[in-house]
């Protein structure tokens, strides 16, 4: 009699890999939440800029003229300011999402100014205090840049991680991908959900945290590579992927003028559109100006890069269609990461997978207090401060934008999200889990709906598109609203509201 083949992956392995698959999930619990959910709502930045700033003037197109008194205007406030020369400019111009163009001027003392345009090149102020804020805490956690990209760069590679230790530890992932136990025990209940979510969804969440872990390690694989292949030089790794720099000539010149540029580039691409342009030290007479200008393929990179000294030389030109694999892979990274491709239905899928997402990380925590209180070894207080975590970041979000609708800073929002999530958490050393989950639910639904009658009264209609996510904040308020009106008694409910 033949012996039966051995089973894989053994029972032994799914219960080593399920222990590191909790071990991972919990290390990160709180910071993984935090990612997944900002980038859910950071999907609609550019939404987002546009309810800042209803009132800029929206144009589909930006004219090299225009441009031109633009960028001398730029420079000639921060020429008056005279803090540090001028290292860069940088111009994008106008998109669908976002109407109109914006430019910044980074000094070599690391300070950053922003300005948008009207269509004569005009410099306007604007605001980004939320966007701004909602892009460094998904970013870098306002951390200082390096660390903080590290970090989220390692929660990328952990949520990966936990997604591929979830496959193994769960044999039958794929054969119940329909099964789920609806009804019955809650930790049973959130299990199934939360496996099928993981599987339904897993190409998402596989590109959304490879993408991620490689953007926030890029300077640690390239630190690699440098040393690996070209014994440390981390500047011939960059000369891969990247234009070369230009003969570098620090003596000082006048700005460089960009109309023999952009007269090149209406002769080298005249049917192309410009997406982005950067000056390299405008003021040196080693200046440079770099373009991309999009093919109009459907690739997902396709913009041609163009390079152009002082005099107006072209000295280096990269085809879209022309890109290395290496070159492929990293212009397509911040796309892909962030679903700001194929128009506003891929931003729709992008959120509400990312909803999925984050539901993942905030529900293996969840399971894994549940199956500590079925086995007599409950962490009360730990519910307690997962319970403030979850249901405190939406508040402490909200919060941020509503101190963003009265200043143009990215400080006081900071400040106030970091206040909200102090003061959530303090909660947890004094109520109880459900009382925490409740009332919180119930300020963010209320919040949701203020935040978009504060903006709808401070900045008007002058923009279809900041009605629309008006439109989306009050919904979202209700729906959080009724969910918890369906869950909670009329006792509790008087209790609430005081």
């Amino acid at each position: 009699m033949s012996r039966k083949a051995a089973r894989f992956p053994s029972p032994d392995l799914v219960r080593a890999v399920l222990k590191g698959h909790s071990g991972l999930g919990i290390a990160f619990a709180a910071i993984l939440y935090l990612v997944c959910l900002t980038g859910t709502v950071a999907v609609f930045l550019n939404e987002f800029q546009r309810w800042e700033n209803p009132g800029l003037p929206r144009m589909e197109s930006f004219s090299g003229d225009a441009t031109q008194a633009a960028y001398r205007a730029a420079m000639a406030q921060a020429q008056a300011q005279a803090q540090a020369p001028v290292e860069h400019v940088f111009v994008r111009m106008p998109q669908e999402d976002r109407p109109w163009p914006m430019l910044r001027i980074d000094t070599e003392d690391g300070q950053r100014t922003t300005w948008a345009a009207d269509a004569e090149g005009r410099l306007l102020p604007v605001r980004q205090g939320w966007t701004e804020f909602l892009a460094r805490l998904h970013i870098n956690l306002h951390l200082p840049q390096s660390w903080g990209i590290f970090i989220v760069g390692l929660t990328g590679v952990a949520l990966l991680s936990s997604l591929i230790s979830g496959l193994l530890a769960h044999p039958r992932i794929f054969r119940d991908t329909f099964h789920l136990r609806l009804g019955g025990a809650r930790r049973l209940q959130e299990a199934d959900l939360h496996n099928r979510i993981g599987v339904w969804a897993l190409p998402f969440h596989v590109t959304v945290s490879l993408t991620g872990a490689l953007l926030g390690l890029s300077a640690i694989i390239i630190g690699a590579l440098g040393l690996a292949v070209f014994q440390g030089d981390t500047a011939k790794v960059y000369a891969l992927f990247t234009p070369p720099h230009p003969v570098e000539d620090v003596r000082p010149a006048a700005p460089i003028d960009l109309g023999p540029a952009f007269t090149e580039i209406a002769s080298q691409a005249p049917d192309g559109r410009i997406s982005y342009l950067a000056i390299e030290h405008p003021e040196e007479q080693g200046a440079a100006v770099m373009f991309e200008v999009e093919d109009g393929s459907s690739r997902l990179v396709n913009a041609d890069t163009y390079a152009f000294d002082r005099a107006g030389m072209l000295y280096y030109e990269q085809k879209a269609a022309d890109n290395n694999v290496g070159q492929q892979i990293l212009g397509s990274l911040g796309l892909l990461h962030f679903g700001w491709f194929g128009g506003g239905p891929i931003k729709i899928a992008y959120a509400l997978l990312g909803l999925g997402l984050t539901y993942l990380a905030a529900g293996g925590v969840n399971i894994w207090l549940a199956r500590r209180r079925d086995k007599g070894r409950a962490a009360p207080g730990w519910e307690r401060v997962w319970a403030a975590t979850v249901w405190g970041q939406p508040l402490a979000l909200c919060g941020a934008a509503f101190a963003a609708l009265f200043t143009p800073s990215i400080t006081i929002p900071i400040w106030v999200w970091g206040a909200i999530s102090v003061a959530t958490l303090g909660m947890a050393a004094i109520l109880a889990v459900t009382t925490i989950c409740r009332s919180m639910r119930l300020a963010t639904g209320m919040s949701l709906v203020a935040l978009a009658a504060a903006h709808f009264m401070l900045f008007g209609t002058g923009d279809g598109i900041a009605l629309t996510v008006d439109g989306g904040l009050v919904l979202t308020g209700l729906f959080m609203l009724a969910t918890l009106a369906g869950s909670i008694s009329l006792t509790e409910r008087k209790a609430l509201l005081g």
